[in-house]
């Protein structure tokens, strides 16, 4: 390999002019002089097999009673057991106490981690709470009064034993809250299945929900494909598909606005071609896929404002290319916008709060030179001049995974307020939307360059 020496030739570099060069053997076959026999037993001992041996010697295990113990909680549960039963059987207090108490060491060092595992789980449950604040309230509904003097004058009557009164407190009171207590119970079971009710709701919503969507993702697939698998899209079909995409958001969640659009941008159906100039067929790039042309190229559906004010939050938005789509208003916090391309999009008034930013793309070009789309503005790729984002007035508070060149480009053009809310501040970088304070030329002073 070049680079590397063999052993021989290593050693030959290394050695001092004028020496006589010694014989290079292969490694492994040294004299037979040189090489001493193993002993037999240093292989068994050391667990690998020798040359005359078949098989290593295993590891020598304990088998006694105590070992077993120590390995067998069954086996300690069943010794504990026997011994408090013969305490028991012959009448042996002081064999029965001991194995009793061992017993119930053993049987709860046993239940009380499978215990508390599932107490916790259960915990973390709506209905277990809901539970425990009713009973909470019946009890301090009872320890107020106590606590205020109130249940002295019937206490008393149980103390004096005045029969009469206690039956008539009993018919009266007790009763009224047996009644109480019973309507609590009805009314806990109407909850409960009121709870069912929605739950079962939900489900049905979310089949609805992904039957919608995948009668959707048919649909444009149908719609934009010929039978031979070409990609078919005639202008009165990308505004079939645009309205289509429109009416369906409008129905769904944002859980599933999120699968759609992962859908239509993973099918490349977000990202503008290259076409002819004829029919304004996509152009093939040669490698099974279709060119791509961000400067005159057409994409399929254009979102324009269908995202406008849009809750996106917490959903799962990773790679998509949203292709200069007005994101004005949208609330993605908590998003996971991995790889996403955010360049040309208008975020101004956007929530991208605890957003995961890494590898996401704000603009083309260079950071120091790249600027906002602009409808005055040509797109220019290699200095990013036009080709970034609208982020003026955008929240990024607690975002994760923003790298230096877009950390600089958030902090020169998002203004006064989104700057302030940049993960690790934006000192010694310029706000490029404040004008900049006015020079002396020549002791005149010009005009404020904006």
């Amino acid at each position: 390999m070049p680079g590397s020496l063999q052993p021989g030739l290593r050693a030959e570099a290394g050695r001092p002019a004028g020496s006589r060069p010694a014989e290079t053997l292969p490694l492994g076959s040294l004299p037979a002089a040189a090489a001493e026999p193993e002993p037999p037993w240093l292989g068994a001992t050391l667990g690998t097999p020798s040359s005359g041996n078949a098989a290593a010697v295993p590891p020598f295990r304990a088998s006694n009673l105590l070992t077993r113990l120590n390995r067998s909680a069954a086996l300690r549960l069943l010794l504990a057991a026997a011994a408090t039963l013969v305490g028991m059987v012959g009448h042996w207090p002081l064999l029965a106490l001991p194995a009793a108490v061992l017993l119930v060491v053993l049987a709860l060092v046993q239940l009380l981690p499978d215990l508390w595992r599932l107490v916790s789980t259960r915990l973390d449950e709506g209905p277990t709470a809901r539970v425990l604040a009713a009973l909470g309230l019946v009890l301090a509904m009872v320890a107020l009064p106590w606590a205020l003097g109130w249940w002295e004058p019937y206490l008393d009557l149980f103390r004096r034993r005045n029969w009469e009164a206690i039956g008539a407190l009993g018919e009266g009171v007790v009763g009224a809250f047996g009644q109480i207590l019973v309507a609590l119970v009805a009314l806990a079971i109407a909850w409960r299945q009121v709870l069912m009710d929605q739950r079962l709701t939900t489900q049905q919503n979310r089949i609805t929900q992904a039957q919608t969507i995948d009668s959707f993702i048919q649909g444009i697939s149908d719609l934009i494909s010929d039978p031979e698998g070409m990609l078919e899209d005639w202008p009165l079909e990308r505004m079939l598909a645009e309205g289509r995409l429109a009416a369906v958001f409008g129905s769904i969640d944002k859980d599933g606005r999120a699968r759609i659009l992962r859908f239509l941008s993973h099918a490349r159906l977000l990202t503008p071609l290259r076409r002819d100039n004829r029919l304004g067929r996509a152009i093939l790039d040669g490698n099974g896929s279709y060119e791509e042309d961000r400067l005159s190229g057409v994409p399929v559906i254009r979102l324009q404002l269908i995202l406008k004010a849009v809750d996106l939050s917490g959903t799962d938005l990773r790679g998509v290319d949203f292709n200069a789509a007005d994101l004005s208003g949208t609330d993605l916090s908590g998003s996971d916008l991995s790889g996403a391309n955010l360049a040309g999009c208008t975020l101004a008034g956007a929530n991208l709060e605890r957003c995961l930013l890494g590898g996401v793309r704000f603009f083309y070009g260079r950071s120091q030179t790249a600027s906002p789309r602009s409808a005055a503005a040509r797109l220019d790729p290699e200095t990013g001049h036009g080709s970034g984002a609208v982020v003026q007035n955008a929240n990024f508070s607690g975002v994760q995974g923003l790298d230096a060149a877009n950390h600089y480009y958030l902090a020169s053009w998002s203004g006064n307020r989104s700057r302030a809310t940049i993960p690790g501040g934006c000192k010694g970088i310029a706000s490029q939307l404040e004008p900049r304070p006015a020079r002396r030329n020549g002791g005149l002073i010009s005009g404020a360059e904006p």
